[in-house]
């Protein structure tokens, strides 16, 4: 079993992972359907808004908090190699690193940016709105997943 400031970290890496999969858990189950469901004008200038506020300390202290947890987690893990979850360390880590953190900047970072560039209730926010949902919406499944699999992997390193 792991002990001491390696069990530490690692519960630590499941509470960041677990917070991390709720946030992007409640816009994939509500908040983008909410959203989707104003007109495109309002969709728009509140997502931009939301947006705005995510990049915040409270939010980005558990985001970007967790992604170097568990770059520490996947680095300490290649050098002791515990004799018990090494793998489940690995593989939360990788998941939580590439298919959180990673997608959020491949994926749905450039289209937030797409979304601030446009003023609601033009033509060109007003038809870029639905394919925005569509494949934000899409984009954040995978990170909730990710997410949420990297959270597993690490309550199955712990036992």
């Amino acid at each position: 079993m792991i002990e001491g400031p390696y069990f530490a970290l690692t519960v630590l890496g499941v509470l960041g992972t677990g917070l991390v999969a709720g946030v992007f858990c409640g816009f994939s189950a509500f908040v983008m359907r909410g959203l989707a469901a104003l007109p495109p004008a309002q969709g728009v200038a509140a997502m931009r808004a939301i947006n705005v506020a995510a990049v915040r300390p409270p939010f980005l202290i558990v985001f970007i908090g967790s992604a170097l947890l568990c770059a520490v987690l996947a680095v300490v893990t290649f050098v002791l190699w515990p004799d018990e979850g090494a793998v489940a360390l690995l593989l939360g880590s990788g998941l939580y690193l590439i298919g959180s953190f990673g997608l959020t900047a491949v994926a749905n970072v450039p289209r937030n940016d797409a979304l601030a560039r446009l003023e609601p209730g033009t033509a060109e926010a007003t038809a870029y709105w639905p394919r925005y949902v569509r494949e934000w919406t899409a984009w954040n499944h995978v990170r909730t997943a990710a997410s949420t699999a990297a959270t597993v992997s690490y309550i199955a390193a712990l036992t």
